[in-house]
């Protein structure tokens, strides 16, 4: 699913969990990862993660450069599934090097019009279950004196969004949530880094899709709306996404930390 090779096997021997690991752009990280030698533990609530899993696993079974990918059913909501969870990943596949948060969920309308259960469950997935995994897996990080963590973000978290407002507050506070983590853990070889991609093709931006030109419409933006367009003129394909987050991930960044790298296309003319 990615599109770029990357260097071969350069994940070989790393252990990568990755968070919201069914589908969309989590499925496309776990590929990048697997396509370069990592053993990933795909994590999702979703039971379609035993598909994902076993596609991967497949894919690069005969490639002496590919990894492998296991299922773990994962509510990163929940606290102590999220660090029984852990511990088996280190159990069964070895110390987690490579940690990428992509869980996420998406509810939209109006401040005025959002209940209270559509803003707590929002925060609980997005960012408290970014905190949740990353406390888990970086304190097995600095204990070994290294590690990555790549937590996907969205623009929104930089620029306001209407009727957003739960999943850009959300979003946000992750961001600085994993900047900050990154300053405690940096004295410990750990690195913390985001990624915040604009309009994916992932199943999550088609929900929002209601007409037949509403992907038209997000490319060239809506006045209406105070959304600008997308200069590159196309939406993000999740490899796209999936490549900066192995660059991130991999020594070839190993001199970046606490950085938040935007993958929208320009369209929030950062």
């Amino acid at each position: 699913m990615s599109h770029s090779s990357g260097l071969r096997g350069e994940f070989t021997g790393k252990v990568a969990l990755v968070t919201g690991a069914a589908q969309g752009i989590g499925e496309a990280v776990v590929h990048a990862l697997a396509g370069r030698g990592a053993a990933v533990a795909a994590a999702d609530r979703s039971a379609a993660v035993h598909d994902t899993a076993s596609a991967v696993t497949e894919k690069f079974r005969h490639d002496p450069a590919g990894g492998s990918a296991t299922a773990y059913r994962l509510d990163v909501t929940d606290a102590r599934a999220v660090a029984e969870t852990v511990e088996r990943v280190e159990a069964e596949l070895g110390p987690v090097d490579l940690l990428v948060n992509v869980a996420g969920i998406l509810r939209t309308g109006p401040v005025a019009e959002m209940t209270d259960e559509d803003w707590s469950q929002v925060l609980a997935v997005n960012t408290t279950g970014v905190f949740h995994v990353s406390r888990a897996v970086t304190a097995t990080m600095t204990a070994r004196g290294s590690g990555s963590v790549v937590t996907v973000a969205s623009n929104a978290a930089g620029v306001p969004r209407a009727g957003m407002a739960a999943y850009a507050a959300s979003k946000a506070a992750a961001v600085m949530f994993t900047k900050c983590l990154g300053l405690e853990v940096a004295p410990h070889g750990v690195r913390c880094n985001v990624v915040c991609p604009g309009s994916t093709d992932t199943p999550m931006q088609r929900s929002l899709w209601e007409a037949p030109e509403a992907e038209h419409r997000v490319i060239a933006g809506d006045l209406a709306s105070y959304r600008t367009g997308i200069p590159l003129g196309r939406i993000a394909d999740p490899a796209d996404v999936a490549d900066a987050v192995v660059f991130l991930a991999s020594d070839q960044a190993r001199h970046i930390t606490m950085q938040d790298l935007y993958v929208d296309g320009g369209a929030t003319l950062r």
